[in-house]
């Protein structure tokens, strides 16, 4: 069985059926708040398989994952996923949603990793510039790593770029290293 294949499919249900009630946007917070859960309480996505807990105690437990109060929308899909005991497949279909909702809406997520704390002003800034080059919007996260030393590295999408002192300082020592196997 391919849960790839699965979990798109219902994924690709979920996004028409919140386009056509015109609730997607909605849906998809709901979504990000159930991702945030799964990731966040291990148990969460063991519990969805085990065969102790009824079909209703599975819903509740997942509509509080999503934020207590959900679209009728995402509750009638809960309970589709539940009837068909499909709920081993539920964290594919929402991150599949998740990504099929970007890709509608053009949204490019982005990272900013910095040695210190960054103002938000700063991170309004980058995020309002890569809006205006790359069209659509722009969803950040920041994070703060000692390690990288200064600079920065900033990841949008597939793009990376480091310019960290870390990684500066990286590259001159491999320089070095080569430079000197050269001479022995």
């Amino acid at each position: 069985m391919n849960t790839g294949a699965i979990s798109m499919r219902y994924a690709r249900a979920l996004l028409m059926f919140a386009n056509e009630a015109g609730v997607a946007a909605k849906v998809y917070q709901e979504s990000l708040t159930l991702r945030k859960s799964f990731r966040q309480v291990a148990e969460l996505r063991r519990a969805m398989e085990l065969p102790v807990m009824t079909r209703a105690q599975k819903f509740s437990v997942l509509v509080q994952a999503a934020g207590g109060e959900i679209t009728k929308q995402l509750q009638k899909f809960l309970e589709l996923v539940l009837d068909e005991k499909r709920e081993k497949f539920l964290v594919g279909i929402n991150q599949a949603f998740i990504d099929l909702y970007r890709k509608q809406e053009k949204i490019r997520v982005g990272k900013l990793t910095t040695a210190v704390p960054i103002a938000p002003e700063e991170v309004e800034r980058i995020r309002q510039m890569v809006v205006k080059n790359a069209g659509g919007t722009a969803e950040f996260t920041t994070k703060v790593d000692p390690s990288i030393e200064g600079g920065f590295i900033f990841e949008i999408n597939t793009y990376r770029l480091n310019a960290s002192v870390a990684d500066q300082m990286r590259r001159i020592k491999q320089q070095f290293i080569g430079k000197n196997r050269r001479i022995v």
